[in-house]
C-alpha cells in the first residue's frame, strides 16, 4: 500500500530514498570537521613566526600530512553536500539546477585533488 497520493503516483512523485543518507553524511562530516579544524588551527597558530624550512618540515610529518589530507577531502565533501542542498532547494529551472550541481562537483573534486597533491607533494619531496 503506497502512502502517495494518486496525483503523486501518476507524476512520479514522492520520496527518492535519499534524502537521510545526505542528511546523515552532512552531520557526520561536519562532525568531524570539528576535531580536524581545530587541530588544524592549533597548528597553525603554533607555526605562527616560523619559516618556510619549519613548515616544509612540519608538514613532510607524515601524521600531519594525513591529518591535512583529512581536512582538505572532508571540508570539500561537506561543502559539496551543503551546496547541493542550496541548490535543489532554490534553484528552480532544472537545466540551471543540474549544470550548477555538476560544476560545484566537479570544481570540488578539482581542487580537493589539488589540495591533496600540493599535501603529498611536499610530503613526499620534503
Amino acid at each position: 500500500m503506497s502512502r502517495r497520493s494518486a496525483l503523486g503516483r501518476v507524476r512520479g512523485l514522492g520520496s527518492a530514498r535519499d534524502g537521510v543518507h545526505h542528511w546523515w553524511a552532512e552531520r557526520l562530516s561536519a562532525l568531524a570537521l570539528v576535531p580536524l579544524t581545530v587541530w588544524f588551527v592549533a597548528s597553525v597558530v603554533s607555526m605562527a613566526g616560523a619559516d618556510y624550512y619549519a613548515m616544509r618540515d612540519w608538514l613532510g610529518n607524515p601524521v600531519v600530512a594525513g591529518l591535512l589530507i583529512l581536512v582538505v577531502v572532508t571540508t570539500f565533501y561537506h561543502g559539496t553536500l551543503a551546496a547541493q542542498v542550496v541548490l535543489e532547494d532554490y534553484v528552480h529551472n532544472e537545466p540551471v539546477k543540474w549544470f550548477a550541481l555538476l560544476t560545484v562537483k566537479a570544481v570540488s573534486v578539482l581542487l580537493g585533488l589539488s589540495g591533496v597533491l600540493a599535501i603529498l607533494v611536499v610530503l613526499f619531496k620534503g
